[in-house]
């Protein structure tokens, strides 16, 4: 390779790495990006109208899977037509930063509303979920947390995830046989543990 050759090789690189790094994901700009979601995500035990459901614990959700959920709204690829017009004009960086920011967020209310199902049972229905829903929040994780997440939100999820409303082929195979009492129990399992907090 000669000097001319080199050098642009180089400077490529360079420009590539500096490219890279400002495209890291910025969690102070994230927490501004945050400000318009903070209505509904920041009050412990909020209520979503109709359906009603509360709406969803995201303190300490693992980022990858809060990228991948906002771009499913924005992709109108999930039906919620509050959280679609919401994301509707995020860039790919913008929803980076929300889910680097979200992913910090462990010191937030962890009130998590129950539903009566028998968690005990949810246990053992749930010996299969646990292999992706196992709380892993190391860098690299993907499959969303569900410990602590509010119980008739994860009801709702399920139903949504048999009926095809939510789009996921794995998921839509790991529910599809499961019982409206089954689906409650294993939603009050995760209830019961751990994990999400509400943000701040």
């Amino acid at each position: 390779m000669n000097n001319k050759a080199m050098a642009l090789a180089i400077g490529l690189t360079a420009l590539s790495n500096i490219q890279h790094t400002a495209q890291a994901a910025n969690i102070d700009a994230g927490k501004d990006a945050f400000e318009s979601c903070r209505g509904c995500h920041s009050a412990p035990g909020y209520s979503n109208v109709y359906p009603t459901y509360y709406v969803p614990k995201i303190g300490g959700q693992v980022a990858a899977y809060t990228v991948a959920a906002l771009t499913a709204y924005k992709e109108s690829n999930r039906p919620h037509g509050t959280m679609k017009a919401n994301s509707y004009g995020l860039s790919e960086q913008k929803i980076e930063n929300i889910a680097a920011y979200l992913a910090t967020i462990t010191d937030g209310s962890t009130k998590a509303n129950a539903n009566g199902g028998d968690a005990a049972n949810g246990e053992k229905l749930a010996a299969s979920c646990l292999a992706c829903h196992n709380d892993d929040t190391k860098a690299g994780a993907t499959n969303p947390r569900l410990a602590g997440q509010h119980a008739n939100y994860m009801e709702r999820a399920m139903r949504q995830y048999q009926s095809g409303e939510r789009k996921n082929a794995l998921m839509q195979s790991m529910v599809q046989g499961l019982s409206p009492d089954e689906i409650k129990d294993i939603a009050a399992y995760f209830t019961s543990l751990k994990g999400l907090t509400a943000t701040k």
